[in-house]
Formats: C-alpha cells, structure tokens, sequence
C-alpha cells in the first residue's frame, strides 16, 4: 500500500513538475515577445527623410535643377571603364569588383564642404560596424573632377586608411581619378547628376552613396551625410547575396524591408509576430518532446517487500 501510494505521490509531483515547466514556457514566451516589442525603436517603421543634401555654391537655380540623385535599383555600372588608381595606374573598374560588395562615393577631393562631411560620414559608418573593409566589403571613391590628379587621391587614401584605423582600408578603400567621358559614364549609370558651375568654379552635386553588389549592380541608396550603421549593415548584406553576416543577423534582416523612398530599412511588424509565433510553436514543440521522452525514460519504482 505504500508502495502504491508513493508511486501515486510521484505520479503527482511530475505532473505538477511539467506544469511549473509549462508555465515558466509560457512566461518565458511572453517576456521575450515583450523585449522584442521593448527594443523597436520609435522610428522603426519608417519616416520620411529630407531629401539628399544639396552643393549648389553659386545658388543659381538653373545649377540646382541639373543637380540630384535618379535611383536606379538593379542598374549595371560600366566596369570596363578605365580609371586611375592612387598610384596613377590605369584600371578598369572591374578590378573591384567580383569578391564583395560595394560602397560607391562620388565626391571631388578639393570640395570645400560636402564631400568632406559626405566621406567622413561613410569613416564613422564603417568604424560602427562590425564587417571590415578589405574582407567583408569595399568601398570605391571616385571623383567627379576631370582635373583631379592621383597624387590627390592618394593623400586622401593615406588620411581616410589612416583614421579608420584598421588593417584592411589599405587595400579595400580606393580613391580614384578619371577623364570627362569615364567619370559621366559611372555617375549616369547609378543616377548621379553634377554640374560644374563656372561662376564659383566648384560642382554642384548631391550627398549620398550608394550600395552595388560584387557583379556592379546597384543595390541600395542612401542620402545625406550621416549613414545609419544598422542600415548599411542591412545593405551589405541584402548586397552580398548572403555571403556576409551570420545566421541570426539574417534573421533580423528578414523583419526589415527597404524603403527606396526614405533611403532607410523599416521593421515589418507583420514578419516580426510570423518570426514570433513560428518560435513560440517552436519552443512549446520542444518542450512536449523533452517531457514525453521524461515520461518514457522514467521507470516505476518497485514495491517494497516484492520478490523478482
């Protein structure tokens, strides 16, 4: 008899065991689908951005209507066209291309304001993120000034390898020069419109880069002269195909949508509760498993006084 009962005790007692576990399931459920819902960030969802930052040094408005940036999503640039290197070798651009991704600026290196703020803020960018030129991506600079000579992109090179501070923007970072016809025929490609005022003797251009996978393909856009770390990380690796970032980064990636409009990627709360309840099925799935297989290993106790 008291063999029996004890039995019935622990009978009792694992049943009470699997619904403290399922609780604890449930509660830990719920507190993480919170924290989810804690760490959106208020503008997840996507606000209108400003449009790029203007150049226009003169302030004509004739300058300021053939100045902007013409998205061109999927786009092939040119990578037969021929520019010079920091050390005025001649190469075509699809000596950059065919590894990685890509961040393309067009700038000129004697701009007195914006391409500055505008390469500066690809540094901060890229200092941000955990991916590293030279291995995860690179980044291509090309200057929009026919006059422009590589000894300019070199020393432009040797500050910007030098403040980002690591191994790889030695040979990930290019900073080249160009004639009239190749320096068109790349910005046309990814709808890069400049014009050089003659008035002030500068470029009237736009702010803003742009994202082209390993093939040269124009990936993503994105304006002004602050990049969003998590957005260019998103963009690299939409760019790369997969190739970079690690399984869970995908899975964040996969609640996100880029939005050509503002230049910037938005949550999706409709992915983010698929995302959720795929894992709650997943979590309450592998708790029946481990209490069925519980119940199937568990052996009865044997009764006091009974002979085998």
């Amino acid at each position: 008899m008291k063999g029996n009962r004890r039995q019935e005790w622990k009978q009792s007692e694992a049943g009470n065991g699997s619904r403290v576990e399922c609780r604890t399931l449930r509660a830990g459920i719920c507190a993480g689908l919170m924290a989810l819902a804690l760490a959106i960030p208020a503008g997840a969802r996507g606000q209108a951005e400003p449009l790029p930052v203007m150049q226009n040094p003169s302030g004509n408005p004739a300058v300021m209507k053939n100045i902007g940036i013409d998205q061109k999503l999927d786009a092939q640039i040119p990578l037969d066209v021929a520019f010079r290197d920091e050390k005025g070798a001649v190469v075509p651009l699809r000596q950059f291309f065919g590894k990685r991704p890509v961040i393309l600026t067009l700038v000129y290196y004697q701009c007195p304001m914006l391409c500055t703020f505008i390469l500066d803020g690809v540094l901060n960018t890229a200092k941000r993120i955990s991916f590293e030129i030279g291995k995860d991506y690179d980044v291509v600079t090309v200057s929009i000034d026919p006059s422009e000579k590589p000894i300019l992109a070199e020393s432009k090179h040797t500050m910007y390898a030098g403040l980002y501070g690591r191994e790889g923007a030695v040979t990930g970072w290019h900073f080249l020069t160009g004639d009239e016809a190749s320096i068109r025929q790349l910005a046309n490609s990814v709808g890069f419109r400049y014009v050089y005022d003659k008035d002030s003797q500068q470029f009237g251009h736009a702010s803003g880069i742009m994202v082209l996978t390993p093939q040269g393909r124009v990936s993503r856009y994105f304006y002004g002269i602050n990049y969003s770390p998590r957005d260019v990380r998103f963009a690299l690796m939409d760019a790369s195909g997969g190739r970079i970032g690690s399984p869970v980064d995908e899975i964040i990636l996969t609640c996100f949508h880029y939005d050509p409009t503002t230049g910037k990627y938005g949550l999706v709360i409709s992915r983010v509760i698929r995302l959720a309840g795929l894992a709650t099925l997943l979590l309450i799935g592998g708790m029946v498993l481990v209490l069925r297989r519980k119940e199937h290993y568990e052996l009865p106790e044997e009764e006091p006084g009974r002979k085998r």
